[in-house]
């Protein structure tokens, strides 16, 4: 018989909180990071920039943030939170490995060094994947 992992909220309200919390500030982290960077990369792109594909992951990685603490109920948040930490992390590691070139309205973003800023924002967004994908399942559908 397969033991079923997924808890209500009333049974673990501390685990959940426990993953709000670090989702959220993992999230919080790559969305400050990357607002902070993002005026350095404004030169990178001809219609699209680098800078403004980095406003963009801020705000949503804030979003994701916000709606994971008074939403963290939703497993449709929780998900949400998963895809947007784990698309940036791809997006980091890919661009960091890979030298795509530019894709249509997409600059060529191709990176291939670690600084203390790229770095802090994989860890958090790793950490963000992991805990909204435990999150996720965590969550008791909805009957």
């Amino acid at each position: 018989m397969a033991t079923d992992i997924r808890h209500s909220d009333t049974e673990r309200p501390l685990l959940r909180r426990a993953l709000q919390l670090v989702t959220a500030a993992a999230l919080a982290v790559s969305a400050a990071i990357h607002a902070d960077l993002a005026p350095g990369y404004d030169a990178i792109g001809a219609h699209l920039t680098q800078g403004t594909l980095f406003r963009l992951e801020a705000a949503v990685a804030a979003l994701a943030a916000l709606l994971v603490l008074v939403a963290g109920h939703r497993r449709a948040v929780w998900m949400f939170a998963a895809l947007v930490s784990a698309s940036a992390l791809g997006v980091l590691l890919l661009y960091r490995y890979v030298d795509v070139g530019a894709i249509g309205p997409l600059p060529n973003m191709y990176e291939p060094a670690w600084f203390p800023e790229k770095t802090t924002t994989a860890i958090a967004e790793a950490v963000a994947t992991v805990t909204a994908i435990a999150g996720f399942l965590t969550t008791r559908r909805p009957h």
